[in-house]
């Protein structure tokens, strides 16, 4: 087998993957199932229609986000600027990319290093759950979240892509135990996010025991990391390996339902396959406090900062325009609207 590729190689396969091959999940995200009930006569005004929150002690315009990407490479560090620039212009939140690359590599910390010009936006930093068996503790979390100004630490939690990936951290054994430590040490606010594949009953059960404050489901239905991982095999073996699980997963819809059925109070975030402010809108009705993308960014932030402060001002304005046909006034009016 070929030798594994340094952390600055994996993230730029990926970007250029993402952009350029289909990488999307043989699944839907459920989201087609459901429908709004179209009110002729909504009594509200559009321009008044409020889709503002507050979220962790931050005042975000919409609850939207800009879903964990890249970083760790120049290109991902130029992709990280124009999105966080794009997502202080529109008052949402975001995340960076796994920051391992920069604990590992203090020279690459520069590009997810974007508070300087997103100094109001609600921001995550992110590291990879398993490295926690792998010889992390609390002082990468913290030095994690340092890096970079975070208001909040994702942990990504990603089994299949590893184990499809050549040189994949595997070991997820006493995971929980891990997290719980983190949840009680880290002063700021710990998130678990699965990275495609979804969230179980018994996943969301476990991690509301260990603390975690809030979930992004991250269902199936949007890029599959799977199949990301086949474009970057380096032989026939890894490639049929990965490619086998193009259908795996659970949809968003199921997963934001599984973890608001199995912990009522958690806050959730709803990402996977979302494409524009009607889906957005859906997951908020389902239980989702915030709806998360990331392609449609991505390939915004590929071209400039205009394109994605546009993408971004539409998808809001496609929020907004659900919310008043549906006769929902502001966010919490979302609850019910929905028809299977």
């Amino acid at each position: 087998m070929s030798k594994v590729a340094p952390i600055e190689q994996r993230k730029d396969d990926h970007i250029k993957i993402n952009l350029e091959k289909d990488v999307r999940s043989a699944l839907t995200t459920g989201l087609e199932r459901y429908r709004f009930t179209h009110e002729a006569l909504p009594e509200l005004d559009l321009d008044a229609v409020e889709t503002a929150l507050t979220l962790f002690g931050k005042k975000l315009a919409a609850p939207l986000l800009v879903s964990s990407m890249t970083g760790g490479t120049k290109d991902a560090g130029a992709i990280n600027l124009r999105l966080a620039e794009a997502a202080q212009a529109c008052g949402i939140a975001m995340g960076v990319g796994s920051q391992r690359a920069a604990l590992e590599h203090p020279e690459q910390a520069e590009s997810f290093q974007v508070r300087k010009i997103a100094p109001d936006i609600l921001l995550f930093a992110n590291l990879g759950a398993v490295q926690l068996n792998y010889g992390y503790g609390p002082d990468e979390c913290h030095r994690a979240v340092e890096m970079i100004e975070a208001d909040a630490l994702y942990l990504h939690l990603n089994p299949l892509q590893e184990a499809v990936q050549h040189g994949g951290d595997v070991n997820f054994a006493g995971l929980g135990k891990k997290i719980e430590e983190i949840c009680k040490k880290l002063p700021v606010p710990v998130i678990a996010k699965e990275v495609g594949w979804g969230i179980s009953e018994k996943t969301a059960r476990r991690l509301a025991e260990c603390g975690i404050a809030a979930i992004d489901v991250a269902g199936a239905g949007g890029t599959s990391w799977s199949q990301v991982e086949m474009y970057r095999a380096p032989d026939a073996f890894l490639r049929s390996l990965a490619a086998t699980f193009v259908g795996w997963g659970i949809p968003t819809a199921e997963s934001i339902l599984n973890v608001k059925k199995s912990v009522p109070d958690m806050t959730i975030f709803a990402s996977g396959g979302l494409k524009d402010g009607l889906d957005v809108a859906k997951c908020l009705a389902l239980g989702a406090t915030l709806g998360g993308m990331a392609g449609p960014f991505l390939k915004a932030a590929a071209v400039s900062t205009e394109n994605t402060i546009e993408m971004i001002q539409l998808t809001q304005k496609q929020l907004q325009v659900t919310m008043f046909c549906a006769g929902a006034g502001n966010l919490a009016g979302l609850e019910g609207k929905l028809v299977v």
